[in-house]
């Protein structure tokens, strides 16, 4: 079983649009997957499960009772005891379960905070950073999921600090413009920064402790981009390089030190050709989206009916859909062969 963790604190780069649907994709292959909302705004649930209204939402958990991070965790963060075992609810792909979100997961997070700042000072504190991703883990090894995604929030706070080092490893969704590749700038700083300070939380001696190892970074996701002869608009081309460039120059010489990136040769083999680091380009959805969103299917799931059903029956749209059908069959065998 393996963790991985899609992470960029820059909003708007289809994190949670390409948690599902990669997730999707390996379910269909075969595999038993688990997706993992732990943004607090819920997006992933909602595009998974489709709520329409706050009075849908709540008969939901009251009719699934720790089908969520947060109600899991909620008596370690009380000091009451061990984490509640966390019950995944399936979706509608079989080999698909989703760890549903919460919107007062956003309150624990000064909690989070507080532990990893004075947990020496106060031994009750020393379990909360790690009891997130045991929760996670203990729940994929009971249910016997060969794969977990995690959808992170945009933030750089404690909660995703200990989300993404309780992960084995994490991908970096981007998007072709200036203020994702500053984000990068950011995390050349924030990631081994985050890898020091949780040190004292891999201790074994602690009843919840963070993995060992810190988790390595796959590559990034090029996405939201208008294509052009099947490539990248020249203009959107321009960012992609540079967010490549920046990967490769400060990115990776920052992470590969301390034992949080895979190694180069690896890039090399599995790499959009001619982007090192990038496993995948994935231009805008465009109209297909709304579709998925109806219905609750990635967009390459979508059938002729349902595509009609948008009163759009152009062939160009199921070439497009037949066209994200393969690049995330693609994805989805690079992310396997990567952390094999």
């Amino acid at each position: 079983m393996k963790i991985v963790s899609l992470f960029n604190h820059k909003g708007g780069v289809s994190k949670t649009t390409t948690t599902f649907n990669l997730g999707w994709m390996l379910a269909e292959q075969g595999f038993k997957t688990l997706i993992v909302d732990t943004d607090p705004q819920c997006n992933l649930t909602a595009l998974v499960l489709g709520y329409s209204s706050i009075d849908d939402t709540s008969d939901f958990y009251t009719r699934n009772p720790n089908c969520d991070l947060y109600s899991c965790i909620l008596p370690v963060l009380n000091g009451e005891g061990r984490h509640l075992e966390a019950v995944p609810v399936v979706t509608a792909h079989p080999n698909l379960s989703l760890l549903c979100g919460n919107l007062q997961l956003s309150e624990a997070e000064t909690q989070i905070s507080v532990a990893l700042t004075t947990a020496a000072k106060l031994p009750a504190m020393r379990n909360i950073p790690g009891v997130l991703g045991e929760c996670i883990r203990s729940a994929a090894e009971r249910y016997g999921y060969d794969y977990v995604l995690i959808d992170m929030s945009p933030s750089v706070g404690a909660l995703n600090q200990c989300l993404l080092m309780s992960s084995d490893y994490f991908i970096v969704p981007t998007a072709p413009d200036f203020f994702c590749a500053q984000a990068i700038k950011s995390l050349t700083r924030v990631i081994p920064k985050w890898n020091r300070e949780v040190a004292e939380f891999r201790d074994p001696e602690y009843s919840y402790h963070l993995p060992l190892n810190p988790p390595k970074f796959i590559g990034i996701i090029s996405q939201k981009y208008r294509p052009r002869n099947g490539a990248p608009a020249k203009s959107f081309q321009r960012w992609i390089d540079i967010i490549n460039n920046e990967v490769a120059n400060s990115l990776v010489p920052a992470l590969l030190p301390i034992g949080m990136s895979i190694d180069e040769g690896f890039f090399n083999t599995h790499s959009v050709r001619g982007e090192l680091f990038n496993l995948a380009n994935i231009s805008d959805f465009n109209s297909l989206i709304a579709q998925a969103q109806k219905h609750n299917v990635p967009v390459y799931a979508l059938t002729d009916e349902q595509i009609e059903q948008g009163g759009n029956i152009l062939d160009n749209m199921k070439l497009s859909r037949d066209d994200f059908a393969r690049t995330f069959e693609g994805l989805a065998d690079t992310v396997r062969d990567l952390i094999a």
